[in-house]
């Protein structure tokens, strides 16, 4: 009996010592930590546009099984939520499907005293959808300039049926929705008749069941609807991987991922790998265009 309590009190002893010294475990245990996930905390944070949230979502999985030591995490929000997160320092990597404008530009350098950095990572064609029914092909950037300005109201005046066009938006934080008021609206605001959907996904979902619905988006999400092609002089363009990688398709548009200052560290790391052949071929895979070579 004695013989135990001593043996007893010999482990206790040694796990004491053991743990006041960090838990010495040998170099077998070490090398397994070094290779184990990130806590979630320590995750990578990517955040911003809603057009890119699939995509950066893909990128992630396969990043994370290519280098299961380092994580990503990855939110939407739309691409102005992005570029003020990456101002007050919540996200390492903000999405934009827009250029940074001068003001946010501006605001990051003061803050940060380093420059934002933008990379492009994937090409995209802005794409107005309409129902799989709307004998509607085509219409000119100053015909869907009129429809979101409130001037047009039929869709008999663009050779469609004889009835009231039902416009749909993003909300104002989306890239996607400055860009269609910078490229077609020339600026000026969209009509406040339009319905604002907080998503490109909800503005697919709105039009397939809208049978006079018009709306916008990213060109990977223009399922179960139709996309029309864009009036060029007496051409009509599709937003073809052709025409949106040579910009013949006039509301082409690149992707980016935006750091303050050069990206580094496991940002740096993450960016690289959506550059890459396989990285690419995510973009491909996701509906977007990936860049030219």
């Amino acid at each position: 009996m004695k013989n135990v309590l001593v043996s007893l009190l010999t482990c206790v002893l040694l796990a004491l010592v053991t743990g006041c010294k960090g838990g010495d475990r040998g170099e077998g245990a070490a090398k397994q930590d070094a290779g184990a996930p990130a806590a979630e905390g320590n995750a990578l944070t990517v955040k911003g546009s809603d057009t890119m949230v699939i995509l950066g979502q893909q990128w992630a999985e396969a990043f994370m099984k290519a280098r299961p030591d380092l994580r990503v995490q990855v939110t939407g929000g739309g691409s102005g939520t992005g570029l003020a997160a990456l101002l007050n320092g919540t996200t390492e990597v903000a999405m934009s499907s827009r250029p940074i404008k001068p003001a946010e530009a501006q605001q990051v350098k003061a803050r940060h005293g380093v420059e934002a950095k933008g990379t492009a990572v994937a090409r995209d064609g802005v794409t107005f959808y309409v129902h799989e029914s709307n004998p509607v092909r085509a219409l000119s950037i100053d015909q869907l300039q009129a429809i979101y300005l409130g001037d047009l109201k039929n869709w008999k005046e663009v050779g469609g049926p004889d009835a009231r066009i039902a416009v749909y938006s993003r909300e104002n934080s989306s890239g996607t929705y400055v860009f269609v008021k910078d490229e077609v609206l020339k600026g000026q605001d969209f009509t406040s008749e339009a319905l604002t959907l907080p998503g490109t996904a909800a503005v697919v979902n709105a039009i397939s069941k809208e049978k006079y619905g018009i709306g916008f988006g990213g060109a990977a999400y223009g399922k179960g609807i139709r996309e029309l092609a864009v009036k060029v002089g007496n051409d009509e363009v599709a937003p073809t991987e052709a025409n949106i990688q040579s910009g013949r398709y006039p509301l082409s548009r690149d992707l980016f991922f935006y750091t303050r200052g050069e990206p580094s560290g496991r940002a740096k790391t993450f960016i690289d790998f959506t550059l890459s052949p396989e990285g690419q071929a995510i973009v491909t895979k996701v509906g977007y265009f990936p860049l030219k070579k």
